[in-house]
């Protein structure tokens, strides 16, 4: 059991390690559409229905670094359209969207776990 037990554990940290990041699933999950362009992906992120006063609106700048690394992890490619009013889109890559795929469970669970902690 002990073998399977650090490959396994090792294979969490790494699904971790690319999650890694306040606003990782926020931008996976915000680019489950499709192609998206910058400033439409940063206002749906920060256009929650249930926005509370100690939540933080995601920066300009944490977006981009964000993108960065989520683009070396190759969970999303950038797409630059140039001209007089240049866009820049970014969409989800095979592996990032199997890998939000792979997230909807552990959502679910927190669900579960928030609607069931003792208050």
């Amino acid at each position: 059991m002990e073998g399977w037990e650090i490959p396994y554990r090792h294979s969490v940290q790494t699904a971790l390690d690319l999650l890694r990041g306040r606003w990782t699933v926020a931008v996976l999950a915000g680019l489950a559409r499709g192609e998206t362009p910058f400033k439409e992906l940063l206002a749906s992120i920060n256009d929650v229905e249930k926005r509370t006063d100690r939540d933080r609106l995601l920066s300009n700048r944490v977006l981009s670094d964000t993108l960065q690394r989520a683009r070396e992890d190759g969970l999303i490619e950038r797409h630059a359209e140039s001209g007089n009013f240049a866009t820049v889109s970014y969409v989800l890559t095979p592996t990032g969207r199997s890998l939000l795929r792979a997230v909807r469970p552990l959502a679910e669970w927190a669900q579960v776990y928030q609607a069931d902690r003792p208050s």
